[in-house]
């Protein structure tokens, strides 16, 4: 029963690949960036406010490292997601996400000072690959001849971003409380996202998006995460890191069964690709490069 949390976590995760796609034409992306983060905010004050004021004098010396964390992760990362959703699939935005574990491992070089393995250049010469296949429909040089879909770009974009989220994380370990850095983030990331959200043609959210707003602000970035933390407690860090593999795998079934997106040969090979070298890349390094508790919330 204890796997349970690290499983639904992942579904509602991956869920979340599908709420990107139907807020497309729902909301504009960033009115839905905004609304996300202000709903989660709201819902989170009560609780952690308090946290916040108690811990005041350990909190201000890091504001600068939380709004910059707040930037890439939460603004970047989740605003170049709902844009990219108007042009891609929701198959293709998970897969490309799955990216995440292996762009941090080489982003942990330069920043965190580790070794790349030679199974981490292979896994990742692997992954690349398979995305070249997945994303050109089969032909792997297919960026020779013809352009990346703007939404698998921006999606490639959200990536690094988060990728470089996950390693900042890391190397700004901060001694304070997983929800305190959370909500922390989640005030920068309002106050960022307001100038977008007022340049949105319609400020008030509308009917059919507020299902969505729900699922993302409360679910995705409240529930999820402390399932997340929950399960890290109870099974570890890296038991827990290891369903993160299922995550394209939940996203894709969903895209098929609640789009009706069509899943093609290409998609399964090439996502089979991306997985496996992420998985290759990550030998002998779980204990290394397991992510962050929470580093989740802004998928």
């Amino acid at each position: 029963m204890i796997y349970l949390l690290p499983l639904l976590t992942v579904c509602i995760w991956g869920g979340n690949s599908i709420v990107n796609k139907l807020a497309a034409s729902a909301i504009e992306p960033s009115a839905m960036s905004f609304y996300r983060w202000f709903v989660a905010m709201l819902l989170l004050t009560p609780f952690c406010l308090p946290q916040v004021i108690k811990q005041w004098d350990k909190v201000r010396p890091h504001l600068t490292k939380l709004a910059f964390l707040a930037m890439l992760g939460m603004v970047l990362n989740q605003s170049l997601g709902y844009y990219a959703g108007l042009t891609t699939t929701a198959s293709n935005m998970s897969l490309i996400t799955s990216l995440v574990p292996l762009l941090a491992v080489f982003m942990s070089l330069p920043l965190l000072g580790k070794a790349i393995s030679p199974l981490s250049i292979i896994g990742g010469a692997i992954s690349l690959v398979g995305l070249s296949y997945m994303l050109g429909k089969g032909e792997v040089l297919f960026f020779l001849d013809q352009q990346v879909t703007q939404g698998d770009g921006l999606m490639v974009l959200a990536a690094i971003c988060y990728a470089a989220y996950c390693v900042l994380l890391k190397r700004w370990k901060m001694p304070l409380s997983n929800w305190v850095v959370i909500y922390m983030q989640g005030l920068f990331a309002v106050a960022m996202l307001t100038p977008l959200w007022l340049t949105s043609d319609t400020l008030i959210a509308p009917k059919a998006s507020l299902p969505l707003i729900a699922y993302a602000s409360v679910a995705a970035s409240i529930i999820a995460p402390w399932m997340w933390v929950k399960a890290i407690d109870v099974i570890g860090a890296d038991s827990s890191a290891m369903f993160m593999n299922l995550l394209p795998v939940v996203a894709v079934t969903l895209a098929a069964t609640l789009l009706g997106e069509t899943i093609h040969s290409y998609h399964l090979i090439g996502g089979l690709m991306v997985i496996g070298g992420v998985l290759l890349s990550q030998i002998k390094r779980k204990a290394k490069l397991s992510p962050p508790p929470l580093n989740k919330e802004a998928i």
